[in-house]
């Protein structure tokens, strides 16, 4: 099953203007932000995270009710988890 997950912005790289290091249940990674260009992005601010790209902006009542039904569908949410831990962008 590929899920998207949401994740909160920690920060805008400046060596990289496409990524930003993002926390998703606290797995920190380098997120490719490039498919939301033009869109005003931030610390603090939520996305819609599917192999290592964001897709959308969300607001954050819309990410918690996204995290709270993933932690509900168990073993799927914890396999994408560790995916994301072992994966890096470089």
């Amino acid at each position: 099953m590929c899920l998207g997950i949401p994740g909160e912005v920690i920060e805008i790289m400046d060596d990289h203007p496409d990524l930003a290091r993002v926390d998703v249940s606290g797995v920190r990674r380098a997120i490719n932000i490039g498919l939301l260009e033009g869109e005003s992005l931030g610390r603090g601010d939520w996305i819609l995270i599917h192999v290592g790209f964001a897709l959308s902006k969300i607001d954050e009542s819309e990410a918690k009710a996204a995290l709270e039904f993933l932690e509900g569908i168990g073993q799927a949410y914890e396999d994408e988890l560790n995916a994301l831990r072992e994966s890096k962008i470089e």
